[in-house]
């Protein structure tokens, strides 16, 4: 997505003046907070959480608000941990290297769950399923992988989509730090067409008949909560809110709400 370097020293600078700390009171028990002493919560009576914005739906500013699918799942955990909610905007390389655990308790990002990930960090149990999509001008010619070799294709920089671009023969690709100017970059021309997760993707241009979806690729991608590694109860407090979510039909709720009827 993003330089890490830059970005993430970016973060730490602006953290003491620009987070957006969300409160949210709770219901739930806060026994993780206790268990793990004063690794948990690193910063006192904040759940801190860092994330690569923007990033619609999942994660976005409107109004001066840090909104989106993404967020509205961390303000629950927040909610059950008993703990405000605390955000800091850090590149997605931060997220990926693992380097997130320096400053955040957990990472939320639409982060697919990859093996090359869990080396550096322990996952919650998934909360989306999220394959890959092509999408392309109507007229450009693309239609598949085969007809976009020799064409600009626009990917996120560290994502599965640049991985599996590279991987699949596209010998053009234009990397972008975030989805927002990889999707200004295909309505602006700049390239032929993006390669990425279909529910960004397909969420940037819904609402645009010139542009369609050209190829999906089920590559069994599943997006988690990324927590450092040797938190179990950082987990374990994670996915009690997931299944919490899930088991009453909230998670339904709030994907219906950011992505629409499916």
């Amino acid at each position: 997505m993003r330089s890490p370097k830059k970005k993430f020293a970016a973060s730490i600078a602006l953290s003491s003046v620009a987070l957006l700390a969300m409160t949210a009171c709770g219901s739930s028990s806060g026994s993780s907070s206790e268990s793990e002493g004063a690794s948990f919560p690193l910063n006192e009576g904040k759940l801190t959480i860092c994330s690569d914005i923007p990033y619609e739906p999942f994660e976005f500013k409107k109004n001066d608000e840090i909104v989106g699918f993404d967020m509205d799942v961390a303000a629950e955990i927040a909610k059950d941990a008993k703990l405000d909610l605390n955000v800091i905007d850090a590149s997605f390389d931060s997220i990926e290297s693992g380097l997130f655990s320096t400053q955040c308790d957990i990472a939320i990002s639409s982060i697919s769950i990859t093996d090359a990930r869990k080396e550096k960090m322990d996952f919650s149990t998934p909360y989306m399923d999220d394959d890959l999509v092509l999408i392309a001008k109507n007229g450009s010619g693309i239609t598949d992988l085969e007809t976009a070799k020799d064409k600009k294709v626009g990917v996120q920089q560290a994502t599965t989509g640049e991985k599996y671009g590279k991987e699949n023969g596209l010998e053009n690709l234009v990397g972008y730090e975030d989805a927002g100017l990889q999707t200004q970059a295909l309505l602006a021309n700049q390239v032929d067409a993006v390669l990425g997760n279909q529910s960004v993707l397909g969420y940037a241009v819904k609402d645009k008949p010139d542009y369609k979806a050209v190829a999906n690729f089920k590559t069994g991608e599943q997006l988690g909560v990324a927590v450092p590694k040797d938190k179990a109860d950082t987990l374990e407090l994670v996915n009690g809110t997931l299944k919490r979510l899930t088991d009453a039909g909230t998670m339904e709720e709030l994907t219906v709400k950011w992505f629409g009827e499916k």
